[in-house]
């Protein structure tokens, strides 16, 4: 007994130590001309009306070959459609520059790209750049993805009245009219499996014909190095909104990210498969996850094998989103050596979440967060789901969800992982769970420390296939109380001081893998039962090994 609490000390010890000393990465920063080059000398017009693609990018085109500087946005309304990022190009906005992109889907041509981790047809992104160094889009102003005119929107999401609305603007309704499409095509494109794949058999005709549900995401930075994003409103992008891929050297500071909440895709920023990043005093109100980790996925994200990895996230605020900081669940290709630091999440759906399946692949692995204030979050405040279904986190009214077939499998490439994770001063004011960590028989959550930790809500502790889990000085202070921690088939666990109410059961153990399960320092009192054992679990699988003295 003693032997394993040393072991659990020590991973924890190890952590800890890793989150002290491991070098912080080292971000290159883009420099600029200070040539400036008003998209005013190239024909803009900012009446609202005319479409200034030519103009812009004419401009940019002009600062690229002359050796870079600023390409100017001024105060206006400006509508354009896809603008391309140049090297040593810095796209600066004026304060009340509004860069709106066009309704108009014909400005939007069909190009091999990205879509979730594989390759697809989709329309272009407004704001690209492919290959590109030294390239910043910064300033005050609003880069608006009309995306209104792309998403597909539930009617679940809406209150009646917008919703009836919606309809009366134009559209088509799916077929059991819970989902209201901007046009035919959309709905076509809808009706197949993944139609933006690319692949031999398909027609350019078969991709014109669904063009309207390959919505483009806001930004996409892909294979660029020294990337600056500052200052820039970033909102209603039609799908994902910043999406730097397998880029380099990247900083986004003082940025707003907004979509509106039941935006469909409507992610907020999507790091895949980048390294020496820098994420700083941002705020994201998005409709699907704020700060997002990703690396590829299945079997093409194992084949670029590109982690994203060396990010630090720091001083940022999310406010609606599925999850405020969020890892996977493309992340075949791995990420490592992440730093989150002073972040806070306000009404999101989940605070921490971590997400993964069988068939990913990947390894997560050396994250370490600090200092993460939560406050109304609708479901877990931190979460570890190997089963992720590809599904809303909070399911809506009506809405019934079985859960998931658990069968142990044997280990391949296609088999995730979760370890060596801390996360150290986190106060989380009200959740509906506080933690939920479901790994998979074959291949556990394994080597996850959390400690200094104050969560109210309504649940503690739901613990499965589990191994070398420590929680260190952590306050369950919940409203359903029994049990306070839930432990089914998982080993080699510490309990260290822990705090909770009064409450009929402290710990249920389960499952007849369960074992090494330790409880020090903490007052046991509280509980009517200390410890309870189900579903198979024997009567040793857990036990106090230390008991708590009060200080008093």
């Amino acid at each position: 007994m003693k032997k394993i609490g040393c072991i659990l000390s020590l991973v924890a010890l190890t952590l800890f130590a890793q989150a002290q000393t491991r070098k912080l990465p080292v971000v290159l920063a883009t420099s600029f001309k200070k040539d400036t080059f008003n998209i005013l000398k190239y024909g803009a017009k900012a009446d609202g009306l005319t479409i200034n693609t030519t103009s812009i990018n004419a401009a940019i085109a002009a600062c690229h070959k002359k050796g870079g500087g600023v390409v100017l946005i001024p105060t206006g309304m400006w509508i354009t459609g896809p603008v391309e990022l140049k090297s040593n190009v810095n796209l600066h906005l004026q304060k009340n520059a509004v860069l709106q992109f066009t309704r108009d889907f014909s400005q939007y041509k069909l190009v091999a790209g990205n879509w979730e981790g594989l390759p697809q047809m989709r329309n272009q992104s407004p704001v690209f750049a492919d290959n590109a160094t030294n390239i910043a889009v910064t300033g005050f102003g609003i880069i608006d993805g009309g995306g209104e005119a792309w998403r597909m929107v539930k009617k679940a999401k809406l209150t009646d009245s917008e919703w009836k609305k919606l309809v009366a603007s134009g559209g088509v309704l799916s077929e059991d009219k819970k989902t209201w499409y901007p046009t035919q095509g959309s709905l076509k494109g809808a009706g197949y499996s993944n139609p933006g794949a690319i692949a031999p058999e398909k027609s350019q005709a078969f991709y014109d014909s669904v063009k309207d549900f390959l919505r483009p995401n806001l930004l996409v930075l892909t294979k660029c190095n020294k990337i600056l994003l500052e200052g820039v409103t970033f909102q209603n992008s039609a799908a994902w909104c910043l999406h730097p891929l397998m880029s380099q050297n990247i900083t986004i500071r003082n940025i707003k990210v907004k979509n509106p909440w039941y935006a469909q895709n409507g992610d907020g920023l999507d790091l895949e498969s980048c390294k020496n990043v820098l994420v700083e005093n941002s705020v994201f109100d998005v409709g699907d996850d704020g700060i997002c980790i990703k690396s590829g996925r299945d079997a093409a994200g194992r084949k670029r094998g590109m982690p994203t990895q060396d990010v630090i996230v720091r001083n940022c605020t999310v406010y609606a989103a599925h999850g405020g900081f969020v890892v996977g669940s493309e992340m075949s290709g791995g990420a490592r050596n992440i730093w989150v630091d002073n972040c806070t999440f306000i009404g999101t759906d989940i605070g921490l979440r971590f997400k993964t399946t069988r068939g990913r692949g990947g390894i997560v692995e050396n994250i370490f967060i600090n200092n993460i204030t939560m406050k109304d979050i609708i479901g877990e405040a931190i979460l570890f789901d190997m089963y992720y279904a590809a599904q809303d986190p909070i399911p809506q009214a009506g809405e019934k969800r079985e859960p998931p077939k658990v069968e142990e499998k044997p280990v391949t490439e296609e088999t995730p992982q979760f370890r060596n994770i801390y996360i150290n001063n986190v106060v989380a004011f009200g959740a509906e769970k506080a933690i939920f960590i479901r790994g998979l028989p074959e291949m556990n959550v394994q080597n996850i420390v959390m400690e200094n930790m104050v969560i109210q809500a309504k649940e503690g502790l739901d613990m499965t296939e589990a191994t070398g889990i420590k929680l260190k000085n952590v306050a369950l202070y919940t409203t359903n109380v029994d049990p306070v921690m839930n432990i089914h088939n998982s080993k080699s666990i510490s309990l260290d001081l822990i705090r909770f109410h009064q409450a009929e059961v402290m710990l249920n153990v389960s499952g007849a893998k369960s074992k090494d399960i330790i409880i020090t320092h903490t007052d046991h009192t509280l509980a009517k039962k200390p410890i309870t054992a189900t579903f198979g679990a024997a009567d040793g699988a857990a036990y106090i090994l230390m008991e708590y003295k009060n200080k008093k």
